[in-house]
């Protein structure tokens, strides 16, 4: 069952569940890149709240990529999947070689989503954390153990679809988890979206900047 159009839609629906923080100076939304991005720059529009990019790289399993060992966040945190390293082979020195490759490409991707802009300073803030759905958690985990660095007084991981397990894995690591669906048996986030299509860096760096467009009151071209 499709439930939102595409991530656009998705943020506007999960902005609905976000109102107690509109309008409030001490929260900021922060996006897991890529995909996160449009689904929080809806959100950051709903709320008149500042929007940036909090990046995360999944350290996938050699030959298996897409099933995530384990993933890194900004600020250089780990975090492993205990799960998916006790179902499979991993060789020698994976973990670290997967480690240095995403850690070269987080840090790029960093330098082209904000070009000379600082990130937002997140001391004291209530963070809004969000990605377009959490499967394994795993990524999102790497996002929030990251952030706790920059001293934020709330985490709050909001997504549009998350599995049961996903859910269950956040535990007290955040201060509140507001998603719209846990589908069970969960199989895959885009299943519940009608368009799903890989969002690319060149509309993540036009969402930003038209978001920075709204806080400062200038026009900007839509997305």
């Amino acid at each position: 069952m499709v439930l939102f159009e595409d991530r656009r839609h998705a943020g506007e629906v999960l902005a609905r569940r976000l109102r107690e923080y509109v309008g409030r100076p001490d929260v900021v939304v922060l996006a897991l890149p890529r995909g996160g991005v449009p689904v929080a720059f809806e959100i950051a529009r709903e709320l008149s709240a500042p929007l940036d990019v909090f990046l995360v790289r999944k350290l996938g399993v050699p030959g298996q990529e897409e099933l995530a060992m384990g993933a890194i966040a900004s600020g250089g945190v780990q975090v492993l999947n205990p799960d998916v390293l006790s179902s499979v082979f991993v060789p020698p020195g994976a973990i670290e070689e997967a480690a240095e490759r995403e850690g070269r490409e987080l840090a790029r991707r960093e330098r082209h989503y904000r070009g000379d802009r600082p990130p937002l300073s997140l001391e004291g803030k209530t963070v809004l954390l969000v990605d377009d759905g959490l499967a394994t958690g795993t990524s999102m985990k790497a996002a929030v153990a990251g952030l706790i660095q920059h001293a934020p007084a709330r985490i709050v991981v909001a997504v549009p679809v998350a599995s049961q397990r996903a859910c269950q894995q956040m535990g007290d690591d955040v201060d509140a988890l507001v998603v719209v669906v846990t589908p069970e048996p969960f199989y895959s986030v885009g299943e519940w979206y009608e368009h799903f299509d890989q969002t690319s860096d060149e509309e993540v760096r036009a969402l930003l900047q038209q978001a920075r467009a709204f806080e400062s009151g200038e026009p900007a071209a839509p997305v």
